[in-house]
């Protein structure tokens, strides 16, 4: 029998309750994809003095981002970024002091990896997603459900990917991206880092890092 991890979620809003809804059911799955716990969630970090003392699917919120060192035994996963914070991601995870050994892998037993990609510490992979072979997702990448990453793609670290999407063979993402629902993107393309590509957009040209592109053809807006 597997040993069962302590994990804690930072924050406690959106994505976050998709989290813990995956962690609970790694926990029920009998056999547990790669990377998986089972895990043993302890509760939520947010600095939202609202949320402090409360309690969020039977799961306390028992600190803020700072209190992290405090929990030096137990494993972390980020659920904080958003289409409007995904740029400072890499700021707020750091701010903690967690080093990536802190932080867990988390893949809903649903998605689909191959043996042939790799994944990287504080990744979660949420329901319905599949990853295809010789594919690279980096570090605090976060998958929505349905999304697809094709063959020997490269999503950079702290990106988001919303649901939905499908991101072509041979494809290169930057760090610090968020790729709306449903947006596409043509095999070969590369995408600079810090860019956002709107819902529904699909990509047929190289993107420059620090824009925002929308449409179809996505185009870079002012």
């Amino acid at each position: 029998m597997k040993q069962v991890t302590d994990i804690i979620i930072l924050g406690s809003v959106g994505n976050c309750i998709d989290i813990l809804d995956t962690i609970l059911e790694v926990n029920e799955c009998p056999t547990p994809a790669r990377f998986n716990g089972p895990f043993r969630c302890l509760g939520f970090l947010d600095d939202d003095p609202d949320k402090s003392g409360t309690s969020i699917h039977g799961f306390p919120v028992i600190g803020t981002l700072q209190d992290a060192p405090k929990f030096s035994k137990c494993l972390f996963v980020n659920g904080i970024g958003s289409s409007r914070s995904f740029r400072i991601k890499e700021k707020i995870i750091r701010s903690t002091g967690i080093p990536d050994s802190g932080f867990a892998t988390v893949i809903h037993p649903t998605a689909s990896v191959s043996r042939f990609a790799s994944i990287g510490p504080g990744s979660v992979i949420l329901q319905h997603v599949t990853i295809a072979a010789n594919a690279h997702v980096g570090q605090h990448v976060i998958v929505l459900p349905h999304s697809i990453i094709s063959h020997d793609a490269l999503v950079g670290d702290f990106s988001c990917i919303a649901a939905g999407v499908c991101i072509s063979g041979n494809v290169s993402i930057g760090k610090n991206c968020y790729l709306g629902t449903n947006a596409s993107v043509r095999d070969g393309i590369s995408i600079g880092e810090s860019s956002l590509v709107g819902m529904g957009s699909n990509v047929i040209q190289n993107l420059p890092g620090h824009v925002t592109a929308m449409g179809n053809p996505a185009r870079i807006s002012s």
